[in-house]
């Protein structure tokens, strides 16, 4: 009776759900079935089912077949095209096409191996979801999150919450995400870290590919590196070329020396570490120098605005670096020593050299006396490599009449027990070859021949590599350098400049001022072919100018201004105002003396001389000390004209920067946001309603839905949205 029930079964089921319109779940194939007629149940051992295109297989099922539904139990294995998936558990609806597995969940597709606790499955949408936890395994990426959805059309993967991305390069951290496991595109919708091997970058929204290695970044970016670090409106980035580009309120940071690079377009260039700013560019060097702001004491920072900034990462021995200097007497200026080097050059004082009264011949001056032979350092000793390379030479010469082998361990022994020296200081006559020979019978050389191994033999090859140098650590000390191009302008509240071209390292902290340089200082202007500005523990200490060196000053409320010209002059400032000058080389100047009492004009004063030192007070010439040969005249205030000037002199107060804002223009300066536009008639025809503000879509559940799309990111062209449900 049973088999005639399962018989009539098997004969009226196709015929009733063949009738439905709906997609029946078919029975393929079983290897034992029981039916339940009351509760509409078939148990079944080993069974095929299939719906559509998936096919779906386990140890053992209970079918309903009314509800057409089934629940399978043991190895269940669901099939559709290049999809697998893999469970303990299975609870099939075939009218919804939605498959919920349970335990040990597994999905493999070409690209990919999804595992999960739990996982819903829709045969029909391809779309595979979890809310437990799960981890997406492609190649050599690694992708876990709380909640994920799978697209296995679109290859795409959306995740939610504590998402990690786990990649050969970089370890990314996000809020929202979605990948593409065929593209290898992986795009953030909220906070976002990207973690390399020695930098950092957050972002809240943007896109990177983790094989090309190409990214982009549209919202509050943050790129970090040891002491440095980059923010930018968009940032865009080409890993396998090493190029970058940002652009819109750049701020490029690095604490090590203290300086932040601006601007609205950059470019960067990883294979030298160079970095190029252009559009509203400027800079900021934090300096220890303070100054009052309603009342509180703030850093002095120097800016410095120019169409194009540059910096770079070099290796300092590359750089010619400028000696720090200092007053070694009244008529003398020379390099400052640190103290180790004066605690090293201490000596008896009838060893002292005689001043002359001369300046120094600069280290890079063409025109500087060359050291004599005999003044000249000793070489350094032989090193032990040195000394090795010289023995083996030797030994290769009696090799070569003993017919030994260039590279045998007879050869290398000979070198490294310093057998060879032996032999070339022996002496009454005897060749070389004697001597090498008398050596092979001796048992000394045989005893080291035996015990020498390869071991020894490849470390003197080590050693003994052509032009080997011995390695020094400084060779490798990198430094900072920044170079700015066209209009360049410097202000800092104690001194400005405009120049064309500048060049700047922290290696000596000193700005390089090209062409046509203008500097000043309170009442002070100083001119030069090059000018040289020196920092000392981050303060203004020095200014040096080359070549037709010109500096003319006036006193507060005077229309009289005192000249000072001269081949070349150095300046030393104290506490932020400069406070003695030396002027070398046809020294010229005119003075204007004061009664001490009265503050009238008295006289003017004239001189011409070889070497003429200043001294200033509260920004003015307080005396003047002719060092070598002098020659000049006293004229009465009275009988000289006003406009008496030495040639050269030039007097630009216009130029100079009396601001930050002077000297970086409209740069960091916050744009007014464009008011809104208000209608032509004042009454409005539908008075808006008030619509309470919504949460941002981050913090809200995520439903995959039709709106996803696939986003075009080959131009970074697109910023990446978030998809949302249509209202």
């Amino acid at each position: 009776m049973q088999k005639i029930f399962v018989l009539l079964f098997f004969l009226i089921a196709p015929i009733a759900l063949f009738g439905q319109k709906k997609s029946v779940i078919k029975i393929l194939s079983f290897d034992t079935f029981v039916v339940n007629s009351k509760n509409d149940q078939a148990y079944l051992r080993n069974p095929v089912f299939q719906q559509d295109n998936a096919t779906l297989t386990c140890d053992s099922a209970v079918f309903y077949t009314k509800r057409n539904y089934f629940e399978a139990y043991k190895n269940v294995h669901i099939n559709q095209l290049t999809t697998d998936i893999y469970s303990d558990f299975l609870q099939y609806d075939g009218n919804k096409k939605h498959a919920h597995l349970t335990d040990n969940v597994r999905m493999i597709d070409p690209q990919s191996t999804l595992t999960t606790n739990i996982l819903d499955y829709n045969t029909l949408s391809k779309i595979g979801t979890y809310t437990s936890g799960g981890k997406i395994v492609s190649q050599d990426v690694t992708l876990t999150s709380k909640n994920g959805y799978y697209f296995s059309t679109t290859n795409d993967a959306y995740f939610r919450y504590n998402v990690i991305v786990v990649t050969p390069q970089t370890t990314i951290k996000s809020d929202t995400m979605r990948y593409n496991t065929q593209s290898k595109w992986t795009y953030f919708y909220g906070p976002t870290n990207i973690k390399g091997k020695d930098d950092n970058l957050y972002t809240e929204n943007g896109a990177y590919n983790t094989l090309s290695e190409d990214a982009y970044f549209g919202k509050k970016n943050l790129y970090t590196q040891d002491t440095k670090s980059l923010k930018g409106d968009s940032l865009y980035y080409f890993g396998k070329k090493g190029y970058g580009k940002a652009v819109k309120n750049i701020v490029f940071t690095d604490k090590k020396d203290g300086t932040k690079m601006f601007g609205d377009l950059g470019y960067y260039y990883k294979i030298d570490q160079r970095t190029l700013v252009t559009k509203n560019a400027y800079l900021a060097i934090v300096t220890e120098d303070s100054i009052m702001v309603k009342d509180k004491k703030v850093p002095d920072s120097l800016f410095m605005g120019a169409d194009t900034l540059e910096t770079q990462i070099v290796l300092q021995k590359t750089l010619k670096l400028i000696p720090k200097i200092s007053i070694k007497a009244d008529n003398e200026v020379g390099e400052d020593e640190e103290p180790e080097a004066k605690e090293a050059k201490v000596r008896d004082a009838s060893e002292a050299p005689e001043r002359t009264g001369k300046v120094p011949a600069r280290k890079d001056d063409p025109k500087s006396p060359k050291t004599p032979k005999e003044n000249q350092t000793a070489p350094p000793p032989d090193t032990a490599a040195v000394k090795l390379k010289k023995n083996i030479n030797t030994a290769q010469s009696i090799a070569d009449s003993l017919k030994l082998k260039p590279d045998s361990a007879k050869l290398t022994a000979l070198a490294t027990d310093g057998l060879i020296e032996k032999a070339t200081l022996k002496k009454n006559g005897d060749s070389v070859i004697k001597v090498a020979k008398n050596l092979k019978k001796d048992s000394e050389l045989k005893t080291t021949v035996k015990n020498t191994t390869a071991n020894v033999l490849n470390k003197a090859k080590a050693v003994l590599k052509p032009d080997s140098v011995p390695f020094n650590p400084a060779d490798t000390v990198t430094t900072r350098i920044i170079k700015a191009y066209h209009g360049v302008k410097v202000y800092k509240s104690n001194i400005q400049a405009k120049t064309d071209s500048l060049f700047y390292t922290s290696a000596d902290s000193t700005l390089r001022c090209f062409s046509n340089p203008i500097i000043w200082s309170e009442g002070s202007q100083q001119v030069g072919d090059t000018i040289y500005v020196q920092f000392k523990n981050k303060k203004l200490n020095n200014l040096q100018a080359f070549r037709n060196a010109f500096l003319a000053n006036t006193p507060a409320d005077s229309l009289r201004f005192n000249q000072i010209k001269g081949r070349f002059m150095t300046g030393f400032f104290a506490d932020g105002r400069i406070k003695t000058l030396y002027v070398d080389g046809n020294a010229e100047s005119i003075y204007f003396t004061q009664d001490d009492s009265t503050k009238v004009y008295k006289e003017m004063n004239q001189t011409v001389s070889s070497r003429i030192k200043f001294i200033f007070k509260q920004n003015d010439i307080e005396d003047i000390v002719y060092i070598n040969g002098v020659e000049g005249a006293l004229n009465p205030d009275n009988k000289i004209s006003k406009d008496n000037v030495l040639k050269g002199f030039s007097w630009k107060p216009k130029e100079r920067p009396k601001s930050k804002k002077d000297a970086i223009g409209s740069a960091g300066t916050t744009k007014p946001k464009p008011k809104a536009k208000t209608p032509a008639s004042k009454t409005p025809l539908v008075k808006p309603a008030t619509v309470p503000l919504k949460a941002p879509l981050v913090n809200k559940p995520f439903i995959p839905g039709n709106a996803i799309k696939k986003d075009s990111v080959s131009n970074f062209g697109i910023k990446p949205v978030l998809p949302q449900k249509k209202p």
